[in-house]
């Protein structure tokens, strides 16, 4: 399954749209290495996805084509969430 395609089946990511970018952007990893958005998923497989100040490591459970809302937390089991701290007002 492309991984645009399951970040958004899986609720990740909003929209494909969005996934699309972020992974073109090299702000996605899959096993370690940047994917683009066509990259293949597999079960198995570790997603690490780079927001703003976050990143969130995922680690693929299973693949679907229809997913309803309530059965997308079942496609992935999060691994990592880290936070950046800010720095800019700790001194405040």
């Amino acid at each position: 399954m492309r991984l645009d395609k399951y970040l958004k089946l899986s609720r990740l990511v909003k929209r494909r749209t969005i996934a699309k970018e972020i992974a073109d952007q090299g702000r996605i990893e899959i096993n370690g290495k940047v994917a683009k958005s066509s990259a293949n998923v597999g079960t198995g497989d570790t997603i690490t996805i780079h927001f703003g100040n976050k990143t969130l490591t995922v680690k693929v459970l299973k693949l679907a084509e229809i997913v309803k809302k309530d059965e997308a937390n079942d496609l992935y089991e999060v691994v990592a969430e880290e936070y950046e701290r800010d720095f800019r007002h700790e001194n405040d």
